[in-house]
């Protein structure tokens, strides 16, 4: 009978290569409505982060999503370049959606229930700079808040640490490679952080 190997035996065989599945349906490109807006977060192991917020919030929202690269000072890098460290920039997810059915601060309160934003550059085994927890804003509002949602969650959610989530203006975003995209759907056996799983805390409360 065979073995699932163990996670961490997992994360090194992370892929470089492309898969003969990229995508859920290429010829259906998402249709963008109008008003949709954009969220930009970093949690971790991108795979992860897109499976979950897709599962959480399709039909509910959730225009599109894709994987990709943001909050460093390298042009057009490539996951390779991404993995070393070097380029600055997080693995990250960039969620289309719709305000009129989903709020950007549900996304936000989301985002902390999935990961821990306790443990700085790093998510379970992974760790390094681009395993960051990170807020990508895209307006003054987004910004205001992500900061409240933030404090809430520090007061409420996470007492017994300290959140290191960076919020920051968003910059240029790169795709990820289109392997990437879809991956668990795509490969439901593949690496799965475990620190990405939804924490069954109470709504958080206005302030």
């Amino acid at each position: 009978m065979a073995t699932q190997m163990p996670a961490f035996v997992q994360r090194l065989f992370r892929p470089f290569t492309t898969s003969t599945r990229l995508s859920l349906n290429p010829e259906a490109p998402a249709q963008i409505p109008d008003g949709a807006q954009k969220c930009t977060v970093a949690a971790g192991c991108f795979w992860g982060v897109e499976h979950l917020f897709r599962k959480h919030f399709e039909g509910k929202g959730l225009v599109d999503a894709k994987v990709g690269y943001i909050g460093g000072d390298t042009s057009n890098p490539g996951y390779r370049a991404v993995c070393s460290g070097q380029t600055g920039h997080a693995e990250s997810l960039q969620v289309t959606f719709d305000p009129s059915k989903v709020q950007y601060t549900t996304l936000l309160e989301f985002f902390y229930k999935m990961h821990d934003p306790t443990t700085r550059n790093r998510q379970g085994m992974d760790s390094g700079t681009q395993y960051r927890s990170a807020i990508f804003y895209h307006t003054p509002e987004q910004e205001t808040q992500a900061k409240q949602i933030t404090e809430r969650a520090q007061k409420q959610w996470w007492k017994k640490g300290t959140i290191t989530t960076e919020i920051l203006e968003a910059g240029t975003w790169w795709n990820a490679e289109d392997y990437h995209q879809l991956y668990l759907h795509n490969n439901p056996g593949g690496y799965e952080c475990p620190a990405h799983y939804v924490r069954d805390f109470p709504p958080l409360k206005d302030e």
